[in-house]
């Protein structure tokens, strides 16, 4: 599999919390801003970003002298169990839809993990995920994340075949949107897989990893789509540094 020489978003920021996640965890009574940064070495702007992220996402909590402490959240992943499926509920509930965690493997698009309810339904497999990257958020978010050679490679085992009257079905026309794609904008899916769903999907590459977190609705609820969108572009970072907990 071929990569793009430059990653696609900036979650090299999850290496970072964990620094200070393994921090804070290291000073039980509570650590100080100044100390975190100076046991991880990141700079102030850099610190006050990740704290402010991981205070949202309640992995740390700020007491009363200011020091930082372990949050509930990171206290609840240490509880096993269904611990991932729980996170992933609690994505779909944060977006309000269906949310699917999917990497490109061994040159195959796989969706590894969904999460769904009756407020929520997830997309109805008509065709297959793995053989209609073109048409679908999750496919092109993955496809985008390719340099041309892989891209060429996708498509030569799984043709561009038309599933509704908006699929791309012209390859030249497909890698243009691909390249002209900004890698911080989720990518969008308005009826192009199945005809009454939109789905958008944002980028979670980390390292050699090519990966995605998308999202679906019934068309009926597009008017909601972009600011679901946003949401699970925010919840990005986050939800990949729980999988690496």
């Amino acid at each position: 599999m071929a990569l793009k020489p430059e990653p696609t978003a900036p979650f090299h920021s999850v290496q970072y919390a964990l620094r200070v996640l393994e921090t804070i965890s290291r000073h039980a009574d509570g650590v100080t801003d100044v100390q975190i940064a100076r046991e991880t070495g990141l700079s102030p702007g850099q610190l006050a970003h990740l704290l402010s992220m991981l205070r949202r996402e309640g992995y740390v909590e700020q007491v009363a002298d200011g020091a930082y402490v372990v949050g509930e959240s990171l206290l609840l992943l240490g509880s096993g169990g269904n611990r991932e499926q729980a996170l992933r509920d609690k994505l779909r509930d944060s977006v309000g839809a269906a949310v699917y965690i999917s990497r490109y493997i061994d040159g195959e698009v796989k969706i590894l993990h969904y999460a769904d309810g009756p407020l929520a339904p997830k997309v109805n497999e008509w065709a297959e995920f793995r053989r209609t990257a073109h048409a679908s958020a999750v496919g092109k978010c993955l496809l985008a994340q390719l340099d041309h050679d892989g891209r060429k490679d996708h498509l030569s085992r799984h043709k561009t075949a038309r599933l509704t009257s908006r699929t791309i079905t012209n390859e030249k026309v497909l890698f243009h949107k691909l390249d002209s794609q900004p890698p911080t904008v989720p990518v969008l899916d308005l009826q192009e897989y199945a005809v009454g769903t939109v789905c958008a999907a944002v980028p979670i590459t980390a390292g050699s990893t090519v990966g995605c977190l998308a999202l679906s609705m019934p068309l009926e609820h597009a008017h909601r789509l972009r600011q679901a969108a946003d949401t699970l572009n925010r919840k990005a970072a986050p939800v990949l540094l729980s999988l690496a907990i």
